[in-house]
């Protein structure tokens, strides 16, 4: 018995094969790496309400600065109309508006992430 076990891999001072004793090593490596880095309470994801803010807030400023370039190459397919509506303060178009409708679409980000981000991890700790 002993041989076999010598062709196959070195045994450990208790018998078990080292192969086995590497794998549930690195099992318990990883499970011990995923539990640190982890942003959980009770095993239930939470969101960062920062990381939220800044990601939806640069979101919607991205997506306005594309749509304004969209409504300046296709101006029969724009939408500013809508910028008039939705930005108080905006007028198309000039680099003062264009501020103004980049700092509100950031802040509209914002909103949504003080409002859904709690409310998020409230029912998700449930």
């Amino acid at each position: 018995m002993r041989g076999d076990t010598a062709a196959l891999g070195a045994e450990s001072r208790n018998g078990e094969p080292y192969h086995e004793l590497r794998s549930a090593s690195a099992e318990l490596k990883t499970t011990e790496i995923k539990m640190r880095h982890s942003n959980t309470k009770g095993g239930v994801g939470r969101l960062s309400v920062f990381a939220l803010g800044m990601s939806l807030g640069l979101f919607l400023s991205i997506t306005f600065s594309l749509c304004v370039g969209f409504d300046l190459m296709f101006p029969h397919y724009a939408m500013h109309g809508a910028w008039h509506d939705l930005l108080p303060g905006f007028v198309w178009l000039s680099w003062g508006s264009f501020a103004i409708g980049l700092v509100e679409t950031f802040l509209y980000g914002w909103y949504a992430a003080l409002i859904f981000g709690p409310l998020y991890n409230l029912f998700a700790g449930r």
